[in-house]
């Protein structure tokens, strides 16, 4: 699009001479056009920055024109010139997607201001219109990293949920799994990605303050409520509102939550009307709902509401060699930002990454590559600056190899786990595949087959049962190959 060139399209000649004439004072590149096929040709050809479109001309009406102009270019400037001041004709052309309206005989000075308010739209609306390309690419489901089974399982979910009319979404799983990131590519893989992404993490505001923040409030509806204030459920309009940490919600607001989730309008603090919204409420939660429900924690009829659609992120310990899979992509990332040239991972980082347990899942991973990246000066990471966390893992598994007498737990500890004399270990050793392999078809048999209630009987969820169990599925499939 060519920045500075304006497109006159009038059938009288001695308008164009003088719209032409003007712009050149003012500083731009014109070009022109007597009907609306020539308009059209000339727009398509030279993409101009902005449009003086009479409405009468030879071969139809400018309005026509417009429509063709907003179809190929749904972000071009276009300015309506008649010399009929209809009312209903110039809400039409704003309706078509017309910037403004001005009526013959044409004011030069208010022509000019109306201009240049109108490029700088423009520049606006390719800014905005960059930055939503940049976040859609951002926090799409390629940026969500892993090719383990129950990765593969949550993403596909995910975007299935992202196409999908889904108007709330509720996503479980440990502190560092990526909530949010997840919350954020079903925003922009669905059809409300033109809208914003509005997040609020519930554990961070405070009880007194956070259902202003949420729904808003009217002016003197409390002390300091000077002026009115919209909430984040309007300001998620047309979008997505993600609440973060919604477990922490105290039972009153929560109440207040599900009415505004089943009627669909909300009401200001203070204020006496409903306020309708339209926007997809994803929730997230790194404790047990359904657990907390059980416990009085967490109102029953909320958990049902948020719960229809329900994704739970798997703990990268559970993930197997994602571990290696996301090292990677953030040696990458890091080598961008820190300006260095690591290739990757020792041998002995890599079994350590493998075999650890991840406590902090991903986020834990993420600032591990970056504070060693920060430090190693070779082109491997190596156990050289490695946390002490990883460094005493990387000990205990150097004593698991050479068979060295490890400091014995104390007997408090043994007690707090209460399960030291529930399955008893047999001198000759024992698989542990084999005693989950055993557990798992236990439930299954205690249960009569239903997933969920023989995940309750092991404390996992029923996604965590399904992977372990399709595990054991793939394990006995390979044996039998073999």
């Amino acid at each position: 699009m060519a920045t500075n060139k304006i497109l006159v399209v009038d059938d009288d000649s001695s308008i164009r001479w003088m719209l032409i004439e003007a712009l050149k004072e003012w500083g731009y590149e014109p070009t022109e056009a007597s009907t609306c096929q020539a308009a059209l040709f000339v727009h398509e050809t030279e993409s101009p920055a902005a449009v003086l479109l009479d409405i009468d001309l030879p071969d139809g009406s400018g309005l026509e024109a417009l429509r063709e102009i907003i179809r190929h270019q749904p972000e071009a400037i276009v300015i309506m010139v008649s010399a009929k001041g209809f009312f209903d004709t110039a809400v039409e052309a704003l309706r078509g997607g017309a910037f403004d309206f001005i009526s013959k005989p044409i004011n030069l000075s208010e022509l000019q201001v109306t201009l240049r308010n109108g490029l700088e739209t423009r520049k606006l609306r390719k800014k905005i219109n960059s930055l939503r390309r940049q976040q859609t690419h951002q926090f799409n489901f390629d940026q969500l990293i892993g090719n383990s089974p129950a990765m593969k399982e949550m993403i596909l979910l995910a975007s299935k949920v992202a196409k999908s009319e889904a108007s709330a979404v509720l996503l479980q799983g440990e502190s560092g799994t990526g909530k949010e990131l997840v919350a954020r590519a079903i925003h922009y893989g669905s059809s409300r990605a033109d809208g914003p992404f509005v997040p609020i993490n519930c554990a961070a505001i405070t009880d007194t303050l956070i259902e202003s923040e949420l729904f808003g409030h009217e002016k003197g509806s409390f002390t300091d409520a000077k002026t009115l204030k919209e909430g984040l459920f309007e300001q998620a309009e047309g979008g997505t509102l993600f609440l973060d940490e919604i477990g922490e919600l105290e039972q009153g607001l929560q109440a207040k939550l599900l009415r505004v989730l089943e009627d669909g309008n909300f009401r200001r603090v203070g204020g006496l009307k409903d306020v309708p919204y339209d926007a997809r409420i994803i929730a997230a939660s790194n404790r047990d709902l359904k657990a907390e429900r059980e416990a009085g924690r967490f109102r029953s009829d909320l958990f049902y509401r948020l719960s229809v659609i329900q994704i739970e992120l798997p703990p990268l310990r559970e993930r197997g060699s994602d571990a290696l899979v996301l090292a990677a992509h953030f040696i990458t990332h890091f080598n961008q930002h820190l300006k260095k040239h690591i290739t990757g991972l020792s041998p002995e980082v890599a079994e350590i990454f493998c075999r650890y347990p991840w406590p902090g899942n991903v986020r834990e991973l993420r600032n591990v590559i970056e504070r060693v990246m920060i430090l190693e000066d070779s082109d491997l990471i190596t156990t050289a600056w490695l946390p002490h966390s990883l460094a005493d893992y990387k000990q205990k598994l150097e004593c698991s190899v050479s068979g060295c007498q490890s400091t014995q737990p104390s007997t408090a500890v043994i007690e707090a786990t209460n399960i030291k004399h529930l399955f008893p270990l047999p001198m000759t050793g024992v698989s542990l595949d084999a005693v989950e392999q055993s557990l798992l078809l236990q439930a299954i048999e205690l249960t009569e087959g239903n997933q969920t209630k023989a995940a309750e009987l092991l404390h996992i969820s029923r996604d965590q049962f399904r992977y372990r169990l399709k595990k054991i599925e793939h394990h006995v499939t390979a044996n039998q190959n073999e």
